[in-house]
């Protein structure tokens, strides 16, 4: 009866004073390396397998003409033979981290660091701190440095095999420093040469300042990009949340506008930080107004101000008011701002109810596209107004539109109201269908959630979607 093969960790602590032979290349350690890992278990590694003491044969995958002889003739002595793969990860999951690491800074051995970047088996901290200690060459198409950005990318970011060639992008790299949660990654990140990335096919970013905007930065990482000097890292940092309000204040300081807009869309600032950039009028002030959270005591701020009227009604456009700043807001009389309000989506129902009984024509439109305005509303201006195209376009862009009215839109047969039904993604199947052969509406049915997120489920399926 065969004597079943050992596990090769049981085996390593069963062999003290025995040889391990290593048939095949090298792959993620060198011998020395493994001759190391073996020292503990005070075994040592085999040069022949004639040699004394030789209890297992680890194997490359490829082995020569010559090597795979004696890999028979192991088998044929009973010696047992392990994949390279499964002592090298077994090798990997046991490495003491911190003397490997002083013994990369002593050596500085960057084709060191290299190797072991490209072991799937060693865990991400190790990685991380290893990403930390490499450094990038000043060649413009080193082999080194790409190997060091695919390792990054293939750890990281999920790539099907048809993908590729997505290793070997940038763009890839822009997605990982967006998308990293671990603070530490994107300080290692911080080491990578500052590559610029085109997006949208007109704005150039650069690698420090999509670090900058990610929210899950480090404050190691915000001491260096402060430390650039750069404006546009330092507009970079001032929209993200994450920093603190004292880094926040200090880019205030610096006077520079694009970073007084990218704080008056940071949630995080402080009463004080709103103050002083409501003082900054035109964009600012507008941005301010329209994107951040507002109490009562920045409302008091604002009226404090005296700003015009016109620009104090984009406060009717932001969705982060207090219920009770919108309640005051509601007693207001301007115009414009109660227009904003009325096509503001985070009003309730009440409130919309509230705007219609203004009796004001010109909140309307912007009702009957709300969709917080009660169905009962929504019926009431279709039955009166049925002949005013601004208020039937925003019945037909309302998701919460009855069917009834729906239907009775699209029969009026106008381009105009079928570019607001195409938009709709509750619109009944029978006229979507319809609406997606016109190529008129592809804009339009672009914008469409529903068609949006059935067309995404149809590309995971592999499958092609037709006239959308």
């Amino acid at each position: 009866m065969i004597k079943p093969k050992m596990k090769l960790e049981e085996l390593l602590a069963s062999s003290e004073g025995k040889r391990l032979l290593l048939l095949g290349k090298e792959g993620r350690f060198t011998k020395e390396e493994i001759a190391r890992f073996l020292k503990p278990y005070k075994m040592s590694l085999a040069s022949t397998l004639q040699e004394d003491h030789v209890v297992a044969v680890v194997e490359h995958p490829r082995l020569t003409p010559v090597e795979e002889m004696v890999s028979e003739e192991a088998y044929e002595a009973g010696v047992p033979l392990y994949k390279l793969a499964d002592f090298e990860k077994l090798l990997s999951q046991n490495i003491d981290e911190d003397a490997l690491l002083m013994g990369v800074k002593l050596s500085n051995d960057m084709e060191r660091v290299v190797r072991l970047l490209g072991n799937e088996h060693i865990s991400d901290t190790l990685f991380v701190r290893l990403l930390k200690l490499y450094r990038f060459s000043q060649e413009e198409d080193n082999r080194a440095d790409r190997d060091v950005i695919v390792h990054t990318l293939r750890r990281y970011i999920a790539i099907n095999p048809n993908e590729e060639d997505l290793l070997q992008s940038y763009l890839t790299l822009r997605r990982l420093a967006t998308e990293a949660t671990d603070e530490h990654l994107l300080e290692a990140l911080m080491g990578f040469p500052n590559f610029s990335f085109l997006v949208r096919g007109k704005e150039k970013v650069t690698l420090k300042e999509t670090i900058a905007r990610n929210p899950h930065i480090g404050k190691e990482s915000v001491i260096k990009l402060l430390g650039l000097r750069d404006a546009k890292v330092d507009a970079s940092l001032a929209g993200n949340p994450a920093v603190s309000l004292e880094v926040l204040h200090q880019l205030e300081a610096k006077g520079d506008d694009a970073v007084a807009k990218a704080l008056a869309v940071n949630p995080a600032i402080d009463d004080a930080l709103f103050a002083t950039l409501l003082q900054r009028g035109g964009e600012v002030t507008a941005l301010l107004l329209v994107h951040q959270p507002i109490d009562n005591h920045r409302l008091a701020i604002i009226k404090e101000a005296n700003l015009a009227p016109k620009t104090e009604a984009l406060l009717g456009l932001n969705e982060s008011l207090e219920a009770t700043v919108r309640a005051t807001l509601l007693a207001e009389d301007e115009v414009d701002l109660l227009g904003y309000l009325a096509a503001n989506p985070t009003i309730s129902a009440e409130e919309a109810e509230v705007l219609w009984q203004r009796d004001e024509e010109s909140l309307f439109a912007a009702l009957a596209a709300n969709k917080a305005t009660p169905r009962w509303i929504l019926e009431a201006l279709y039955e009166g107004y049925d002949d005013q195209l601004d208020i039937l376009q925003g019945l037909g862009r309302n998701p919460n539109t009855p069917p009834s009215i729906l239907h009775a839109l699209y029969a009026k047969d106008r381009l105009e109201i079928n570019r607001a039904l195409a938009t709709n993604a509750s619109l009944p199947d029978e006229i979507l269908d319809v609406l997606k052969l016109d190529t008129r509406l592809q804009t339009e049915l672009a914008q469409n959630e529903r068609l949006a997120s059935s067309f995404e489920a149809v590309l995971k399926q592999g499958k092609v979607m037709l006239n959308i």
